[in-house]
């Protein structure tokens, strides 16, 4: 339980460094590619979606591919974040990639500021010792947008990737 409430705060920070570009802006072509079909440089950066990718719907291609584009833009210690969190998403069951994206969709929705309080509890969150990490994984998870617990943490209240 603790280790998929963390790939699932993982995967909302990706969502939240790479805050993907409005729709519109996304080309949706009638397909995306199929793994065989992707450059060398792409697969390099997608790889820990090597598995799953061929069975990923093309809009969800499409905006991994946002991502690769965007990847090699990145500092070297973004870079190796995207990676971790990437394979931090690709471990989540299907129903927890569907929370995952509810809470984002939620999230998405707060004003500037409540969103900006998200990011910084999460990174009080993640100057924390292991050993209070773990305590604050077994409280129960309060809705996004929903009253807080008693003791809000930033576990309670990450964004997860748009994928």
């Amino acid at each position: 339980m603790a280790q998929a409430l963390r790939a699932l705060i993982a995967a909302a920070l990706l969502a939240i460094a790479l805050a993907s570009p409005p729709a519109a802006a996304v080309a949706v072509g009638p397909r995306a590619p199929s793994w065989a079909e992707l450059s060398p440089s792409d697969k390099e950066v997608l790889a820990p979606l090597a598995t799953e990718w061929d069975s990923l719907d093309a809009a969800r291609r499409q905006k991994w591919m946002g991502i690769a584009k965007r990847y090699p833009k990145l500092a070297p210690g973004e870079q190796q974040r995207v990676q971790e969190q990437m394979g931090a998403w690709i471990r989540l069951t299907p129903d927890q990639r569907r929370q995952a994206r509810e809470q984002y969709k939620s999230i998405k929705q707060l004003p500037p500021e409540k969103r900006q309080e998200v990011q910084q509890k999460w990174q009080e969150y993640q100057q924390l010792p292991p050993e209070k990490k773990q305590e604050l994984s077994k409280r129960p998870v309060a809705p996004a947008g929903g009253a807080p617990p008693a003791k809000a943490t930033p576990a309670t209240t990450p964004a997860p990737p748009p994928h």
